[in-house]
């Protein structure tokens, strides 16, 4: 029988020749071929399909046979060829008299294009729905909590709710609008709901994508949307969420979609424990914080461990590579969607600064005279969380009364106090003279 082998399938059998002949066994050569085809991509040229002997065989053999780690790696190395690529590298003077790019966003300052955005929200914040809500604005270009959206394409995958839901979500959605299904044709959902959802697959060295992925890629080739949902991580992502070089690769295989098809991806994601206790809703490894370029986080509205407004949301933008972060969106949930609280401007919001600053300044002469003292740092006695909580509040949140200390320190109406030895220093705030 004569077979015709690649270099790379003579390294693998000389490998497996060598570990026969060291455990006394005599394999024939066709037994090596017989395996597996390990599709890997390379990159521009596309998707081949390349026979090899089975990788995972060759795990357990080296590991029984005593092979180091720099041994174990130098034989995969040379059973997976490298994808063929041309060099990329150029001299940054050939950018001279070349436009600038403008920066692409789908929402502007909040989800920007040809990247990945990670969206989190402890279950049952509505994530999903502001998600389909957002899905549906580029779709229709009517925009997003009150701020504009690249019109285009959209495809919407859900691997949590079933088309029923998605139909119900999709109705409250379109009747608060005023829109009609006739107004969402470039809107392509997907159900994934009780299926295999993995976007990618675990092998010995490295995650690949999986079939649902390269159906996905084929989906977005086909219709060029501006937008990817994808809900949620847990669903789609097959390793363990703190492997931080897991993720990286995940959070690459997503990137690389984006760019190769010139849409934002928005992954949807819920909080780890720490990240739901710190609300800086982080999920697992801090590498998706870190490998992600746009970072969102729906929470509801609580102070001091009480939830006033059970309808009332608020979305913070947590991590932006590409503008400023700490931008804030409150919401209130009417009739089935969310819908975006009016900012105040112009001499609304002179009164509410106003409002804000009278009441902070009256707070802290009452507790003066009371003998109670309040700090501008944080801890049990911070100023704006110990007002905010006050019968005499009036209402005023701790974020305005925050931004009020904040401006009556700026002009010096209140200053910081120190008492007590150098060694047990406090400092404490105090209405200047």
């Amino acid at each position: 029988m004569n077979i015709t082998t690649t270099p790379f399938q003579e390294a693998a059998i000389a490998y497996r020749d060598n570990r026969d002949r060291r455990a006394g066994r005599d394999k024939p050569r066709e037994q090596d071929l017989a395996g597996p085809r390990l599709a890997y991509d390379r990159g521009d040229v596309g998707m081949d399909d390349v026979p090899l002997p089975p990788l995972d065989a060759y795990a357990d053999d080296m590991q029984d046979t005593g092979s180091t780690a720099p041994e174990r790696r130098a034989t995969v190395a040379a059973i997976i060829p490298k994808p063929d690529r041309a060099s990329r590298f150029y001299s940054a003077a050939t950018l001279k008299d070349k436009p600038v790019p403008p920066r692409e966003w789908l929402v502007p300052d909040l989800v920007p294009q040809k990247t990945v955005t990670l969206f989190g929200g402890d279950g049952g914040t509505g994530k999903s729905l502001l998600a389909l809500q957002l899905a549906i604005g580029a779709a229709t270009g009517t925009g997003w909590l009150g701020r504009p959206v690249q019109q285009g394409g959209v495809i919407f995958i859900s691997a949590e709710d079933d088309d029923d839901e998605l139909h119900r979500r999709t109705d409250d959605i379109l009747r608060s609008a005023g829109l009609t299904y006739d107004d969402v044709p470039d809107l392509t959902m997907r159900s994934l709901a009780g299926e295999d959802a993995l976007l990618a697959v675990e092998t010995q060295v490295a995650l690949i994508q999986s079939t649902l992925f390269e159906e996905l890629d084929a989906r977005a080739a086909l219709e060029n949307p501006v937008l990817i949902v994808i809900d949620t991580l847990a669903d789609v992502f097959p390793s363990n969420e703190n492997d931080r070089a897991k993720v990286r690769q995940f959070v690459g295989i997503l990137r690389g979609l984006a760019l190769k098809r010139h849409c934002a991806v928005v992954l949807l994601a819920h909080p780890s424990l720490s990240g739901l206790n710190s609300s800086s809703g982080t999920s697992g490894s801090t590498a998706w914080n870190n490998s992600v370029r746009s970072r969102l986080y729906l929470s509801r509205v609580v102070q001091d461990d009480y939830e006033p407004d059970p309808d009332a949301r608020l979305l913070a933008t947590k991590k932006a590579n590409y503008g400023r972060i700490g931008g804030e969106i409150a919401m209130k949930w009417q009739a089935g969607v969310f819908v975006a609280e009016a900012t105040p401007t112009g001499l609304d919001r002179l009164a509410i600064g106003a409002k804000a600053e009278r009441v902070f300044l009256a707070l802290l002469r009452s507790f003066a005279e009371q003998g109670r003292k309040v700090n501008h740092a944080g801890g049990p006695t911070y100023a704006p969380k110990v007002f905010a909580t006050n019968p005499k509040a009036e209402g005023v949140t701790k974020a305005a009364l925050k931004g009020a200390m904040e401006a009556l320190l700026s002009r010096g109406t209140i200053r910081i106090g120190k008492e007590g030895p150098a060694s047990k220093r406090r400092q404490f705030l105090e209405v200047a003279a």
